[in-house]
């Protein structure tokens, strides 16, 4: 497999396990009432696995793109 196909995938891992963990965060500290949503109305889960899901999507693609970014500094010649 490429080095950059490779590198895709374990950063948006990571920057899956990230979203993941930001939405566990905001349901634990109960943000904006969502830990009571969640836990209390029926399909809370859909609504947890859906946040997650879309917050692990933004943050790898932000995971990526800083990667990405900083690998064009890493330019010994400037």
């Amino acid at each position: 497999m490429p080095r950059l196909v490779r590198l895709y995938i374990r950063q948006c891992l990571a920057g899956l396990a990230l979203g993941i963990a930001f939405s566990m965060l905001l349901v634990v500290l109960n943000v904006a009432n969502l830990g009571h949503l969640v836990s209390e109305v029926e399909g809370g889960w859909l609504a947890f696995a859906l946040l997650s899901l879309f917050n692990g999507i933004v943050f790898a693609g932000v995971q990526f793109g800083i990667t990405i970014v900083r690998m064009a500094h890493d330019d010994p010649d400037q």
